[in-house]
């Protein structure tokens, strides 16, 4: 891999809590239950990183994606998931973005430094290669990751059976 902590990062290697093992062994139930003091749910915010890794995608296939005119348009309009179809298709989702990011940071020297087009104009205030992007998601989904942790601490699911640090 062209960047080993690029992909330790986005697979929960090191200091960073395993993404799949913090989502993979929750019930529907438990992934939609709102808690006190946290805006949204586990399964809003694994909607709310897959639209992103998707949306990111999209760029760095050369199409342009609508940016959000708000946070709240990346996030599902009400409880997520409503079923245990949905928290299955948003897992599965989530681990093929997660593969399919870490494939990316395989690809050649040449092919990080690729430009990749800005389709906000806030993508101009940060560098704007493939390989920008692609720690954009490592950090991005950090910060999630982390409330996911979080969450399940509160509701008492920490560790996940996938392991995880218990602080």
């Amino acid at each position: 891999m062209a960047l080993r902590a690029l992909d330790d990062l986005l697979r929960g290697r090191g200091a960073h809590a395993d993404p799949i093992a913090c989502v993979e062994d929750l019930s529907c139930e438990m992934a939609a239950q709102p808690v006190a003091g946290f805006p949204h749910s586990i399964g809003q915010l694994v909607f709310h990183m897959n639209f992103w890794m998707n949306y990111d995608l999209q760029r760095v296939r050369g199409e342009r994606p609508k940016y959000p005119q708000h946070n709240a348009e990346s996030f599902p309009a009400g409880p997520t998931p409503a079923d245990a179809a949905e928290w299955d298709r948003l897992r599965r989702d989530f681990a093929w973005f997660l593969a399919e990011h870490a494939r990316l940071g395989m690809a050649p020297r040449e092919e990080l430094e690729r430009p990749v087009e800005a389709t906000h104009e806030k993508h101009n205030e940060i560098a704007g290669t493939l390989e920008a992007v692609l720690w954009q998601t490592v950090a991005h989904n950090s910060y999630h990751v982390g409330q996911i942790a979080m969450i399940r601490r509160v509701l008492g699911a920490w560790p996940p059976k996938g392991g995880g640090d218990t602080w």
